[in-house]
């Protein structure tokens, strides 16, 4: 009887309490360290989202403007069934080569009077002193943004089901990434030439 009423009332042993503590610190240590790494990471999903909001404005820009065979500036720009019936240098299908450039080549981005105009005007654009230089000289606008750098867009002609002839469908390609080169996003659009003057 004195036996049983001593196991019931016995308690931990100093041993069995020193192995416990020593079992939950190894545990706490291992849980502190994984949240310092989940800490440390946690800007790193920030960053990819600001460049990705990023190249979703500058691939939304580039699919908004025009895409016809001339420069909106040629007088034929509207009523041309084709490369042919442009202007002088007012080809935007650079003539069935690839898209480098403006075309004209005095239009910028920046420009108030030349703007970039056509889809085919921003191949080859850049921003490497920054996404929020809106002005071309390297003035940051918005703090922090100074350090997104966007790629050279990629503009080039694809067969996309009937539409295979005249560089009647483009595949953009816009990258951005930060300053060091990291968490680059990369985003593709397919713009095509409205009817009635798809095909030339």
């Amino acid at each position: 009887m004195c036996t049983e009423r001593r196991r019931r009332q016995a308690g931990i042993s100093l041993v069995e309490l020193v192995i416990f503590i020593v079992v939950v610190s190894i545990g706490l240590v291992g849980l502190l360290a994984v949240m310092n790494v989940a800490n440390r990471g946690s800007a790193d999903p920030l960053v990819r989202k600001q460049a990705l909001a990023i190249a979703e404005s500058i691939l939304e820009e580039v699919m908004l403007m025009p895409f016809t065979f001339c420069d909106p500036d040629d007088p034929a720009a509207a009523d041309a069934a084709g490369a042919s019936d442009c202007g002088p240098g007012m080809d935007q299908n650079n003539g069935g080569n690839p898209f480098t450039g403006p075309i004209p080549a005095s239009e910028t981005r920046y420009s108030s009077t030349a703007p970039f105009d056509n889809v085919a005007d921003y191949a080859g654009f850049t921003m490497t002193s920054g996404i929020a230089d809106s002005t071309g000289d390297g003035t940051a606008v918005i703090p922090g943004l100074q350090n997104y750098r966007l790629q050279p867009i990629g503009i080039q002609r694809i067969a996309l089901g009937n539409i295979t002839a005249g560089g009647n469908a483009l595949l953009i390609t816009v990258t951005v990434t930060d300053a060091g080169g990291a968490n680059a996003v990369t985003l593709q659009g397919i713009r095509t030439r409205y009817a009635p003057r798809a095909m030339p």
